[in-house]
């Protein structure tokens, strides 16, 4: 498979998907934007759903006109491993915390801020990591948003006033769902994350090319297939998915891929994999893959080829590989946590589970009523052709940026 190949589409190429209209629209809000320079900045080019909407959504606007940028901030292993431990207590897990640590946290943010370019028009900072940056507001005519993209609905109260501090210094905060906001003195918006249906990973394959990618990780093509694609994290709960597999696999004969990767702001997935490949030790037909950065072919080869395909968080803040997995009309078990709840509508769009236990009765469900999966498949496919494409991102982020000038308020749910 040539790995140098990458599809990248104009907005034009969209226009089958959602009708010209859409496009002469997303056209005409570009324009109101003319002149201004909009700068997005979160912490890593590479891993996470934040990274792979960014690399398609700043290239869009500069093809409609706007001069957008993206930068990312800079730190090093502690750094890291503190941001990791907010990323945590913000979704309610305990941590502990050194005061020393908070002071690092912000030192970090005020070194970026001297080395990071800031002179534009919308400062576009994304998650907690470069939350502190706001110390460097410029002038009174430049925006500052903050768009969170976890859940942040039961956090450590500690860590979350610490962030808030800093929050509440912006002119306008974005949530991902409803129930992940915090109520804040400053304008908060709601936009849904998406996907692109014509990225590598979310574009048509032939049965060749997904057959090359089983071959190449000795994947048995006649055996039914359970995937769960996900960073390597506690709160995907790969061992749960394991745990769970075992119980479908006593009943009926099938194989579990576990496919991912790690991310560069986030030290603990090394500690995670091998956790995970301990609990898989010598199964043959549990298939462990850590996937480099540029495997969007292969994670979409997988997906095609599954049978179900599971999401098991403990947290979650939307779910992007969920989305992905509906838009390739295939059966879904997940968590009835976070954003998945937008997405899995329980025995319409997917199914929902809430143990160990419930997700192996879930799949065994689907396994052996493949009409019935078939049909929630195909109604999760419309689900996202309707709510959760890139396209309609873009457009939401064109309103949010027009809001900054504009006394309206214009809130897309």
């Amino acid at each position: 498979m040539n790995k140098s190949f990458i599809l990248k589409p104009k907005l034009k190429d969209y226009e089958p998907i959602i009708g010209r209209s859409a496009l002469e629209e997303l056209k005409a809000l570009a324009d109101k934007l003319s002149g201004k320079r909009i700068l997005n900045i979160n912490s890593t080019y590479i891993g996470g759903g934040v990274a792979e909407i960014l690399a398609r959504m700043v290239p869009f606007m500069n093809e409609l006109g706007i001069d957008a940028r993206w930068s990312v901030i800079k730190g090093d292993n502690e750094f890291f491993n503190i941001t990791k431990k907010f990323h945590n207590a913000l979704h309610g897990k305990k941590e502990e915390f050194k005061d020393n640590e908070f002071e690092y946290f912000l030192e970090v943010n005020r070194r970026n801020s001297q080395e990071l370019d800031l002179l534009s028009d919308i400062i576009f900072i994304h998650d907690p990591q470069p939350v502190a940056l706001i110390q460097k507001r410029g002038h009174t005519g430049q925006k500052w948003l903050w768009r969170c993209h976890i859940d942040i609905s039961n956090p450590d109260e500690k860590i979350w006033n610490f962030i808030k501090n800093y929050v509440e210094k912006y002119d306008a905060a974005v949530f991902s769902a409803p129930n992940f906001a915090k109520m804040l003195n400053i304008r908060m918006f709601l936009i849904y994350p998406s996907i692109d249906p014509l990225s590598n990973k979310n574009r048509e394959l032939s049965r060749e090319q997904i057959n090359a990618v089983l071959d190449k990780y000795g994947i048995d093509k006649k055996k039914p297939i359970i995937l769960q694609v996900s960073r390597f994290d506690y709160l995907k709960d790969p061992v749960g998915v394991i745990k769970a597999f075992e119980m479908v696999r006593k009943n009926m004969p099938c194989q579990l891929i576990l496919a991912g990767g790690t991310a560069t702001d986030d030290p603990e997935s090394d500690k995670v994999l091998a956790e995970v490949k301990e609990v898989a030790w010598k199964n043959p037909d549990i298939h462990i893959l850590l996937l480099p950065p540029d495997s969007d072919i292969e994670i979409n080869a997988l997906q095609r080829a599954a049978t179900v395909i599971i999401q098991k968080s403990l947290k979650e803040g939307f779910g992007l590989t969920v989305t992905e997995a509906l838009w390739k009309g295939k059966p879904v078990v997940a968590s009835a946590v976070g954003g998945i709840l937008l997405q899995i509508k329980h025995k319409i769009t997917g199914l929902l589970c809430h143990s160990v236990e419930g997700a192996a009765y879930a799949i065994k469900t689907l396994l052996t009523n493949p009409e019935y999966a078939k049909r929630l498949g195909e109604n999760g496919h419309a689900h996202v052709r309707q709510n959760f494409l890139i396209t309609r991102h873009l457009k939401d982020y064109l309103l949010l940026f027009l809001c900054q000038y504009y006394k309206e308020e214009l809130i897309y749910l």
